[in-house]
């Protein structure tokens, strides 16, 4: 469907067709005729999809030609980048719309509270907000949202899962009652349906089908011992020398730093950036890595999602991420816009069951490969066998101990073969050193 089909303001219309759009995506064709008509949405759409100008556009159309100042429309998001990217995208969308815009989140200075103090309290459009850092202002008792019209929350699975919950219900009460809500969620999880039970007006559902990689990424897997990870990520970088934005996922703070010096002694230059790094510093990174200047970006889960930088060739997953749909969300960065990507995922023994939990929702089994001859054989792959029990307990480590599992009732294993024709499928050396070639 068209732009100019949706009865858009005529200003909006000029806006998208500056910035080179002209055709919706399903998630905004879907939404935005729903939004029009004053209803509330869940809906189920993953990065990528264009769910931004799904909710901005609408609000952006009702904005239009409004002449009252108060904060209108209240934009509630995780992460201080997702707030970020919400916002420049609204510059942009309402160009040539009279419309204010302010986001609020944490890591500022005096000089950003006080502007936002100000957006709070003089009137603003469109506040875009993380929960913590807008609950700071709330508490301080002059911020006014009395005449709120709009209330979305996005990434609101995501919200949830950093333990949010009680702080949305709080920001909720100071709106008031009678208002739209937006839900956009990346999943539609039993938590989600409860959330929006409690806080929607019999709201209309859309939801994509279910979240899988585009299809112009190769997805790829590696079989391997944590101490072989850094020599394996050298080779795939050496590998691959016209790849000039790269990033590789940890899931832990801890090992960005760690995977950068592991980087950069093997002649690899990168950047880190995670929750720990001040917020003029994450920036200043992600400037140098939408410009290129940056090749290689190591990052948490904090980057899997709301940031939008095109033209990504590789993610890799240094590790296996603890929810299947984080997986689609990472792999997400590369292959947008109906280019190709490539994602490559390190898997060691103790992620085998998450990686065969993420194969189930792609519903599609991967080749697992070995690493290069010269670093050694990597682990086997075993996957849990179906109806053997709970597996919550498995005595996979990375002591190259993977086939002693014992039965006594609970998870069973099998081997499954890897894919590799030279891989024999004998067991590791004890220690978790990779056996000499």
């Amino acid at each position: 469907m068209k732009f100019t089909e949706l009865n858009l303001h005529e200003s909006l219309l000029e806006a998208i067709s500056y910035m080179g759009f002209e055709t919706a995506t399903p998630i905004q064709e879907k939404a935005i005729p729903v939004i029009l008509d004053n209803k509330d949405i869940l809906a189920c759409a993953q990065t990528g999809t264009g769910k931004t100008g799904a909710f901005v556009l609408p609000i952006l159309h009702k904005l239009a030609d409004r002449t009252a100042t108060d904060c209108n429309t209240l934009i509630v998001v995780p992460t201080r980048e997702l707030a970020i990217q919400i916002e420049q995208q609204i510059q942009g969308l309402s160009y040539f719309v009279s419309v204010s815009s302010k986001s609020i989140y944490g890591g500022g200075d005096g000089k950003d509270f006080n502007a936002e103090k100000e957006a709070l309290t003089k009137g603003c459009d469109i506040i875009v907000a993380t929960p913590g850092k807008l609950l700071s202002h709330l508490k301080l008792g002059y911020v006014k949202f009395d005449k709120i019209e709009h209330l979305i929350l996005d990434e609101a699975d995501r919200m949830l899962d950093m333990g949010f919950i009680d702080d949305l219900k709080k920001i909720i009460s100071y709106i008031p009652k009678k208002h739209q809500t937006l839900m956009f969620s990346a999943t539609m999880a039993p938590s989600i349906r409860q959330l929006a039970k409690t806080i929607c007006q019999s709201p209309t559902e859309i939801s994509l089908s279910i979240a899988k990689p585009a299809a112009g990424v190769n997805q790829q897997v590696y079989m391997a011992y944590d101490n072989q990870k850094s020599k394996l990520l050298a080779h795939i970088l050496k590998d691959r020398k016209e790849y000039n934005s790269i990033i590789i996922f940890s899931s832990t703070k801890a090992k960005v730093g760690d995977i950068v010096r592991d980087l950069g002694r093997a002649g690899f230059p990168a950047k880190g950036i995670s929750s720990n790094l001040e917020q003029d510093k994450r920036e200043e990174v992600l400037r140098g890595f939408r410009s290129k200047r940056i090749r290689v970006l190591v990052a948490t889960d904090v980057m899997s999602r709301g940031i939008d930088i095109k033209e990504i060739n590789m993610v890799i997953n240094y590790d296996v991420p603890n929810e299947p749909a984080d997986y689609v969300h990472r792999v997400g960065r590369t292959a947008r816009a109906n280019t190709k990507g490539e994602a490559i995922t390190l898997v060691n023994p103790k992620d085998m069951q998450k990686f065969s939990r993420i194969e189930q929702l792609i519903e599609t089994t991967l080749e697992k490969k070995q690493p290069p001859k010269e670093l050694g054989e990597g682990p086997e792959y075993r996957e849990p066998r179906k109806g053997g029990g709970s597996g919550n307990k498995r005595n996979f480590n990375n002591k190259g101990k993977g086939g002693n599992h014992k039965s006594g009732g609970k998870k069973q294993w099998h081997k499954k073969k890897s894919g590799n024709d030279n891989y024999k499928g004998n067991k590791p050396n004890n220690g978790n050193k990779p056996k000499p070639q």
